[in-house]
């Protein structure tokens, strides 16, 4: 998978590619490296459900007596004013709508062919692997439609020849992958069952930190366990967190996640969901990330009508502009670049043949509004692309060499390539 340049990559966590992909580090001050970040997907052991973040390969999980000896956080105080039975009565509603996936897949045990020979079985004999071997894998989801639509992340369901969802009260079911969408790994499970519990789903635009979190999932298979903390942070990058290969805006809390949480709900103090939990920085305490649900839900309305989902793109890489970046960038020789606003987006490179690139931009532009609206920041231009149509118009006005410029740019389909 390479790691490209996309829309709202922050410029402080880039490191530009060549035509041919190689990276070249610019160790100037304004393009510091991503800080090494080692990100477990919290899809319990389970090798077909781990996959990949930021080039580290990924620890699938830790035994519970390791964990039992780990000092943990405690949960903030209740506020006075709080009924402190609140997260109990979140539990008891919505419990029982949250689920565990069980998730398996064969593969051929690979076998040098030396010890094919009928010599090394001789002194070998059952120590050499036979034949094929079934990989295993726990993660969690929540029910979103009482006709068995459920929600879950998609490398819990990744590369798996079967999906089996446990209700809470200990039916099983045999899942179907309606859909995954590995860039913001999200995906729609499907059971054969009616009149299920479900879920009610909030609005992750609207979270502020320091708002309560509760957690509900399977964290290495001790079922139906709840956590709760704050939100920490929202709004953190894919590169934030060391996981350039997705295209969200995590949420971060410090409700204690672990793997087999994967899939399972972020919940604010009413109950409803406001995430869905995916990772966690290894080694580190109270560093949870979960996919904001008006993602998770825009994503999930895609898969389940079409099968797959599509991220408009335009293939710029961009950084909101301060006067003190705007000092750094024209005091640096290295940059190639010369700036005179200190407010807007800078453009730093633009895609060879993306749209971006067919409708005009250049590296080096400063993209002032969107569609009519004052941009500040490289976030706020990658969401309302997201939220764009693929083939529909983005109008964009631009300062370049002290001129005003309006520019109309069609999104496109990101390129599948960057997902291989």
């Amino acid at each position: 998978m390479q790691n490209q340049p996309r829309d709202g990559e922050n410029l402080t966590n880039y490191n530009s590619l060549t035509a041919s992909g190689t990276k070249h580090h610019n160790h100037a001050p304004w393009k510091k490296a991503a800080a090494s970040l080692s990100l477990v997907l919290l899809g319990s052991g389970m090798t077909l459900a781990g996959g990949y973040l930021a080039g580290h390969q990924l620890k699938l999980s830790q035994s519970a007596s390791n964990l039992a000896v780990s000092p943990v956080n405690a949960a903030p105080p209740l506020p006075a004013a709080t009924d402190p039975n609140f997260v109990t009565e979140v539990v008891q509603r919505v419990g029982p709508a949250v689920v565990r996936i069980d998730s398996s897949r064969t593969v051929k045990a690979q076998i040098p062919d030396e010890f094919d020979d009928p010599f090394f079985r001789r002194f070998f004999g059952s120590q050499i692997p036979q034949g094929n071997q079934v990989q295993r894998g726990t993660g969690s989801g929540f029910i979103i439609g009482n006709d068995g639509r459920i929600l879950t992340n998609a490398h819990v369901v990744d590369g798996a020849d079967t999906v089996t969802v446990i209700l809470k009260d200990g039916r099983s079911f045999k899942g179907k992958v309606l859909g995954k969408d590995e860039l913001t790994d999200v995906a729609v499970v499907k059971i054969q069952a009616n009149n299920l519990p479900t879920v009610t789903l909030g609005n992750s635009d609207q979270l502020q930190p320091g708002q309560w979190a509760i957690a509900i999932g399977n964290p290495l298979g001790l079922d139906n366990t709840v956590t709760t903390g704050i939100i920490s942070a929202t709004g953190r990058s894919s590169n934030q967190i060391g996981a350039p290969d997705k295209r969200v805006e995590f949420i971060q809390t410090d409700a204690a996640i672990n793997p087999g949480n994967s899939g399972g709900p972020l919940l604010n103090a009413r109950g409803e969901v406001i995430g869905m939990n995916t990772a966690i920085i290894q080694g580190a305490q109270g560093l949870g990330f979960s996919i904001p649900i008006n993602t998770a839900q825009r994503i999930s309305n895609q898969l389940i009508a079409t099968g797959t989902a599509q991220h408009p793109y335009l293939g710029i890489q961009m950084v909101g502009l301060t006067p003190e970046l705007k000092q750094n960038i024209n005091s640096d020789p290295n940059s190639g670049l010369s700036v005179e606003e200190d407010k807007g987006v800078l453009v730093v490179k633009v895609v060879p043949n993306s749209p971006a690139a067919k409708a005009g931009i250049r590296a080096g532009d400063v993209i002032q509004k969107l569609n009519g609206q004052t941009v500040t920041d490289a976030s706020s231009i990658q969401k309302a692309v997201d939220n764009s149509q693929i083939g529909g118009d983005v109008r964009l006005e631009l300062r370049r060499n002290g001129q005003n410029i309006n520019l109309a740019v069609r999104p496109g389909a990101f390129p599948t390539q960057q997902l291989q």
